[in-house]
């Protein structure tokens, strides 16, 4: 592998790593939401990736179809006879734990670039009195 395509596949890295940043803030900033007349609430999004010798690419963005939960709340003017409102599946600890393993592979990614790029500034000077 030359050290172009190291820079190349860091640089998929970090820009895969930042959109599922982007999609777990999402996640969390929606954690509490309920439903409001009759529509489901926020369904939690999960980024599937893929990779290849050419780096790293979003393949997509995947909805979480598993079932909403319920609670307890006459307070909600949503509620149904029972006091029931579907909240979202979103769950904020889970979410914390992706955001920390997309955040230290985007530090991976941002160390294995810079480590690319001071081996071709080195090899620059390799000639040079």
């Amino acid at each position: 592998m030359s050290l172009n395509a190291a820079l190349r596949v860091s640089s998929s890295g970090l820009t895969a790593e930042r959109f599922r940043m982007d999609v777990i803030s999402g996640n969390i900033a929606n954690a509490n939401t309920s439903s409001i007349n009759g529509q489901d609430p926020y369904r939690r999004r999960t980024v599937l990736l893929s990779g290849d010798e050419n780096g790293v690419k979003v393949q997509g963005v995947v909805t979480d179809g598993s079932e909403l939960p319920t609670k307890i709340d006459f307070a909600d003017p949503n509620h149904d006879a029972q006091g029931r409102v579907r909240v979202s599946n979103v769950q904020p600890v889970t979410e914390m734990v992706d955001m920390l393993s997309a955040s230290r592979a985007y530090e991976a990614n941002v160390a294995a670039f810079n480590s690319a790029k001071e081996m071709i500034k080195d090899a620059l000077t390799i000639g040079k009195v």
